[in-house]
């Protein structure tokens, strides 16, 4: 059941997302004011070479104070495809290009509170052919045997829920020898 919205402002406009204040209508008859963080979407990849390595990349992350490992992903710009984003950030954060990219899965990222999709790619076949990374990224290009992964999933070595929610959508298509 859909909920009405009365009345909507941005009430941040920001680099990344905006945030809206809206005033809704619930199903129950009720009014209350929900901040929705608005984003245009992302991508994430799983960079696989011919070796059967996965592409990591390992940056600070200021919000939460550490530098943690995570597969390489970026926003999309206003009206961008997926794909053209995927096919920039491979290139941008690992210095590779992929021959084939495959979308695997989509999910929201915080449905309660955002827009933001998320959109998955496989991306194989790679050969270098990199472009100049953002001004305020600062990564380090990490590869990771395949067989590794698991364990370092378990072990908390990866905390980013969007490299989790990737790998484990990921599964069906990675073959691990152990």
């Amino acid at each position: 059941m859909p909920f009405e919205t009365i009345n909507s402002e941005t009430v941040y406009h920001g680099k990344a997302f905006d945030v809206l204040r809206d005033q809704v209508h619930l199903p129950d008859g009720k009014n209350t004011l929900l901040d929705i963080v608005v984003h245009l979407g992302a991508v994430t990849l799983i960079p696989i070479d011919s070796q059967g390595n996965i592409y990591f990349v390992r940056q600070y992350r200021y919000a939460i104070g550490k530098e943690i490992l995570e597969l390489p992903a970026g926003t999309l710009n206003e009206g961008e495809n997926p794909q053209v984003c995927a096919q920039r950030e491979v290139r941008e954060e690992t210095g590779m290009s992929a021959a084939t990219l495959k979308m695997i899965g989509q999910f929201f990222l915080a449905p309660g509170y955002s827009t933001e999709q998320m959109f998955i790619y496989l991306a194989t076949d790679l050969h270098p052919d990199p472009l100049p990374g953002d001004e305020d990224e600062f990564i380090t290009v990490k590869t990771i045997a395949m067989s590794k992964v698991p364990e370092m999933v378990t072990q908390g070595v990866i905390q980013d829920a969007k490299s989790l929610a990737a790998l484990y959508l990921a599964q069906p298509y990675l073959t691990i020898d152990s």
